[in-house]
């Protein structure tokens, strides 16, 4: 059985999830290429579901359930960026 991860450690997989999303190329034919679109979907929505239950953790402090808020926030903020 694969270990849990700790609310730290998915907080930053969801950032680097985020960055990644930001850092693909955009194709030649332009952000609404089909693939361009469910990657960078596929990334954010990762990122989301990584930090989506942190909240409800009772061993999660103030500081990384507010982290956990931001980034969710900032995964929509991106997606926004992005596929504009």
């Amino acid at each position: 059985m694969a270990r849990q991860l700790t609310a730290a450690e998915q907080i930053s997989r969801a950032r680097k999830l985020i960055q990644d999303a930001r850092d693909l190329p955009v194709p030649e034919t332009g952000p609404y290429d089909l693939e361009y679109l469910a990657k960078v979907k596929g990334y954010l929505q990762q990122a989301r579901d990584l930090v989506k239950f942190i909240s409800y953790r009772p061993g999660a402090s103030p500081e990384q359930k507010a982290e956990a808020a931001n980034i969710l926030a900032e995964a929509d903020r991106a997606q926004k960026e992005i596929l504009r």
